[in-house]
């Protein structure tokens, strides 16, 4: 596993819908390397506080295999890396093998797996698509959110190694498959809930 990218971006103002919306959807390749701050990339913001960054969002992966899948789907012209807003465009790190709570390596930072991605409407906004969120969902592609254990550098090339397994066999597909439908085999979702590492914010969506 390693990194293919490094992308940051600043909030920026644009039109949706005829109205003004700010966003920091747009990430752009970064070169050289990059420091990693508690909450954020050197260079990289959030718009909507509420709703994104915070620790528990700190650093957004999506892998180089969904964006094979995504060409096939979709007629866009750019397929830079951080076209999906991610922070760290990866080659080998799926939602499917990932568990909550794995604990990894990335650069000289220690980053710990905790959730799938479920993003707004500003990814509509992104593709230019109005359909795109709901698109995005049930392709089963969410990507991985990580919170910073130790913060580091981070730079194209450098190894995504796991340091520490999660005491679970539940992975970030699990999670995001489960918040999608609301249908588990008997017994998961006691296990979900009882995950140590699972935010807070999404137990309690999954607990209504």
């Amino acid at each position: 596993m390693r990194i293919l990218s490094v992308n940051v971006g600043l909030p920026r103002l644009m039109e949706w819908g005829g109205h003004a919306v700010t966003t920091g959807i747009y990430k752009y390749p970064s070169t050289g390397s990059v420091s990693i701050e508690q909450l954020n990339f050197v260079g990289d913001r959030q718009a909507d506080l509420t709703v994104h960054g915070g620790p528990d969002k700190a650093v957004y992966a999506y892998d180089t295999t969904h964006y094979a899948y995504w060409r096939s789907q979709l007629v866009q012209e750019d397929w830079t890396p951080g076209l999906f807003g991610e922070n760290l465009t990866t080659e080998g790190l799926l939602e499917s093998e990932v568990r909550i709570g794995d604990l990894f390596r990335i650069g000289s930072a220690l980053l710990r797996a905790v959730q799938p991605r479920f993003p707004c409407y500003k990814l509509n906004i992104r593709f230019n698509d109005p359909g795109m969120v709901r698109h995005f969902a049930r392709s089963g592609r969410p990507g991985i959110y990580f919170r910073f254990v130790e913060v580091g550098v981070v730079q194209v090339g450098d190894k995504i190694t796991l340091i520490e397994a999660a005491d679970t066999t539940i992975t970030i597909q699990d999670v995001a498959q489960l918040m999608l439908t609301r249908k588990s085999e008997k017994g998961l979702l006691a296990q979900v809930l009882a995950l140590p590492h699972l935010p807070a914010l999404v137990k309690g969506q999954l607990s209504h």
